[in-house]
């Protein structure tokens, strides 16, 4: 059995996958703590395992995808300590089943590859992947199946707790898609302003991507709240919610006998 690990800014997210099995047996979603221990990411771990009668000796194989350098740390540990395996670190070291055309390869998150990888496999290129996290990543394949770069944005929960904390009489509400752009209480207004601001910002940067490819790209979303957007936008071909585990286990697969 293979345990992945999706270590992001925010969330972290454990898949198991059965040997040779492209279907999730089990997964769970917890927060990134920069400061958990070896043993507290086992105890979290373990509850995850009991649930789906998983023993921790089945598991043969651990891949993990971080942009945490401490806790890729600590998950490492874990691995050798508690599982008795060498975990796999996504790094463009390996074999990641498409090119790479950028200046500085070393300094791509490893997410953005293990997404990019997903959603060559099950679309083809060219491709704009889109992940909405702490940042939302717009990840690009070419015509040639090479990553060629892409686009940061800061995430929608960021932006509004950026704003929500500066602007005194503003706060939280619940992200969905308003009827209309004219809010008529403060809680619509600020939905349409995130919600529908950040689908303006979505097929905005989709069509500016597009307009620099050969080729006509799939466009694929991932992430908190991509499905709201995928609902939402014609430009939006495809809403995978588990691409980066997905990824996790083709970066696996690839490099498993090297």
């Amino acid at each position: 059995m293979l345990l992945v690990v999706d270590v992001g800014n925010t969330n972290t997210v454990f898949g198991l996958f059965e040997d040779d099995s492209s279907i999730v047996a089990a997964s769970a979603r917890m927060s990134t703590r920069r400061d958990r221990m070896p043993d507290e990411w086992y105890a979290i771990l373990a509850p995850v395992l009991d649930s789906a009668n998983i023993g921790p000796q089945r598991i043969t194989g651990m891949v993990i995808s971080s942009v945490v350098p401490s806790v890729t740390r600590w998950l490492t540990e874990m691995g050798r300590d508690r599982l008795h395996l060498e975990p796999m670190v996504v790094s463009v070291d390996l074999k990641l089943g498409i090119g790479i055309d950028y200046p500085q390869p070393r300094e791509i998150g490893a997410d953005r590859l293990v997404n990019s990888l997903a959603a060559y496999t099950k679309y083809g290129a060219p491709l704009i992947s889109i992940d909405f996290g702490t940042a939302i990543n717009f990840d690009i394949v070419d015509r040639n199946a090479n990553y060629i770069g892409g686009a940061l944005a800061p995430g929608l929960i960021v932006a509004l707790e950026a704003m929500t904390a500066k602007a005194a009489r503003l706060f939280t509400v619940d992200l969905v898609k308003p009827a209309q752009a004219i809010g008529k209480s403060t809680t619509e207004a600020i939905q349409s302003g995130i919600v529908l601001g950040y689908l303006s910002l979505l097929e905005g940067m989709i069509q500016r991507i597009e307009a620099e490819l050969e080729g006509e790209p799939t466009v694929i979303v991932t992430g908190g709240y991509s499905e709201i957007f995928a609902e939402a936008s014609p430009l939006i071909d495809a809403f995978e919610p588990d691409l980066t585990i997905e990824g996790l286990r083709l970066i696996h697969e690839l490099n498993r006998s090297t």
